[in-house]
């Protein structure tokens, strides 16, 4: 079913076993970064001059620190993959895979998510100020982001949750372009709802 088993030390052959599927994952994850990129860049230009500036440092701060993670957590499991390539008897007997394997767990599954849900608070606030787009959209952004937050290994899907929000939020600011351009001047009201 997964690539990489969910517990963060799983079996050494389990992955390797696995190496051509995670390195393709691990090849197409700066490429993720970069389009989230453009999003963020992308939900800024949509809010314009409605921006808040408090909202906006932790919708910037909480999306940037994610990339970050996400890079770490896939350099990690890059690194890992390396060195099993060159043969497990070291990489096992010293606990390197170990600590290895649980730190990019850690990292992502942990940390990164967490920092997915805030920004998606942070991003739905700024929706909701900003009267931009469908007001669920926001609304639901809160209750998935409180998924994220609180669901530490409980809900083996919670990563999901922050790809599949953001596609609904690019889908929505997609047709919103469909339908005109959108008054940002300062003291505007949007009528997009």
């Amino acid at each position: 079913m997964y690539s990489i088993p969910r517990n963060p030390l799983g079996s050494a052959i389990q992955l390797a076993s696995h190496a051509k599927t995670v390195s393709l994952v691990l090849y197409l994850v700066p490429f993720g970064g970069i389009a989230f990129l453009w999003f963020i860049g992308v939900v800024r230009d949509r809010i314009g001059n409605l921006e808040d500036r408090f909202f906006a440092t932790v919708f910037l701060g909480s999306g940037l620190l994610y990339i970050a993670m996400l890079f770490v957590s896939a350099a990690i499991t890059g690194g890992l993959l390396v060195a099993l390539g060159s043969g497990t008897e070291n990489i096992l007997q010293s606990g390197t895979y170990d600590v290895a394997r649980a730190t990019a767990y850690q990292v992502l599954d942990v940390y990164a998510i967490k920092l997915a849900g805030v920004f998606m608070i942070s991003a739905s606030t700024i929706r909701l100020r900003a009267r931009i787009g469908p007001r669920w959209l926001a609304f639901l952004g809160y209750v998935l982001a409180l998924v994220l937050l609180l669901s530490i290994a409980t809900f083996e899907w919670a990563p999901v949750v922050f790809p599949l929000w953001a596609f609904l939020i690019s889908v929505s600011i997609i047709i919103e372009r469909f339908r005109g351009p959108l008054n940002t001047e300062p003291g505007s009201i949007s009528t997009v709802s």
